[in-house]
């Protein structure tokens, strides 16, 4: 398909992918400020919630999220198990604060969520995870 044919397509689709990806990172870490956490905090929680993982484990599960200037998600971890939301070593499971903190966290993120899919039908969102997928898998991802 020649996308550039494609009429009242001012901005291409990696415009958009760029730019709602810079605007859901910015929404998620102002809902979780005010914990002092940012999105990726929560993405490391949120692994850890459903099964007890080590840092690597982690990195594996979160690869998308790193890259040169963040090759590993392990610092934050560590920083979750200094606030006692975190215990084990070298599998890292939730401690009761952290069950609770992850279960306010919930709340939070899924309140932003809500917010970035207002007006889209569930049809609407399947079918652009779906066409987002069949893309990713063009370009061999």
């Amino acid at each position: 398909m020649d996308v550039s044919r494609i009429v009242g397509q001012k901005r291409p689709i990696g415009y958009w992918i760029r730019h709602l990806h810079g605007l859901t990172e910015g929404a998620l870490d102002r809902s979780l400020a005010e914990y002092g956490l940012s999105r990726r905090h929560w993405q490391v929680l949120n692994v850890v919630s459903r099964r007890p993982s080590t840092p690597g484990d982690i990195d594996a599960e979160l690869s998308p999220f790193l890259d040169r200037d963040r090759p590993t998600l392990a610092p934050l971890a560590e920083e979750l198990r200094e606030r006692g939301w975190l215990h084990g070593d070298p599998a890292l499971s939730l401690t009761e604060e952290g069950v609770r903190v992850h279960e306010e966290l919930t709340g939070k993120v899924t309140e932003t969520r809500a917010r970035i899919t207002e007006g889209i039908t569930p049809e609407e969102y399947t079918a652009t995870i779906d066409v987002l997928g069949r893309m990713a898998a063009n370009l061999g991802g």
